[in-house]
């Protein structure tokens, strides 16, 4: 594996470990801020964070064959 691949790979993980992340973060915030303030968690606070979550575990199981493309592309 030459440099360019791995760097696609690592540019790959870090873009879905981000999303993961921002998933998790978003969803702890919510149910803080709700906690709080005595109020149920609504059915919208859990839209972004698990949109972002499943996206960011996509992006991973699918991490070699997205470097792979972006690779590709650099080169041409």
């Amino acid at each position: 594996m030459d440099a360019p691949d791995r760097g696609a790979r690592m540019l790959v993980y870090l873009i879905a470990m981000a999303l993961v992340g921002f998933g998790v973060i978003d969803l702890s915030l919510h149910w803080i801020e709700r906690r709080a303030h005595h109020t149920s968690m609504q059915a919208f606070d859990f839209v972004l964070p698990s949109i972002c979550f499943v996206l960011g575990i996509i992006v991973l199981i699918k991490a070699n064959s997205i470097a792979e493309w972006i690779s590709n592309r650099l080169d041409e």
